[in-house]
């Protein structure tokens, strides 16, 4: 059977203020190229890699914490998207410099691969990880 699938086209992720996630996702070398525009606003973010990011601003606002991963009660979603990335030191100390301590990790996985874990300004958990 043919796949119907041949890869990822982006990622959406909810964000309250355009101007705050523009600048946090600048800092993972994603560059605003569109928007935003349409009924529910949508900005189009696009990283060297070839990966497409779509930030709905329509959020209520950053809230103190992010309903599928810090609530006792475990909703059916998606907790995190996660990026290869070239250099995690450099990664953390990048975005701790910029305010934005780890949420987790650095983590080594059996298979030796490592990672680490960031909130964005509006609490969406975003992973690195190093080969």
């Amino acid at each position: 059977m043919t796949s119907l699938v041949k890869g990822i086209a982006h990622v959406g992720i909810r964000v309250a203020d355009f101007e705050r996630a523009k600048a946090f996702y600048a800092l993972l070398g994603f560059e605003h190229t569109g928007g935003p525009f349409g009924p529910e606003p949508v900005a189009i973010l696009k990283h060297p890699a070839g990966v497409e990011l779509n930030l709905i601003v329509n959020a209520n606002g950053p809230g103190p914490h992010n309903v599928l991963m810090d609530e006792n009660v475990k909703h059916a979603g998606y907790t995190h998207v996660a990026f290869d990335c070239a250099d995690l030191a450099l990664a953390q100390a990048s975005l701790e410099a910029a305010g934005f301590p780890l949420s987790g990790g650095p983590v080594t996985f059996p298979d030796g691969h490592r990672a680490i874990f960031v909130r964005d300004p509006d609490r969406n958990v975003l992973e690195l990880n190093e080969a």
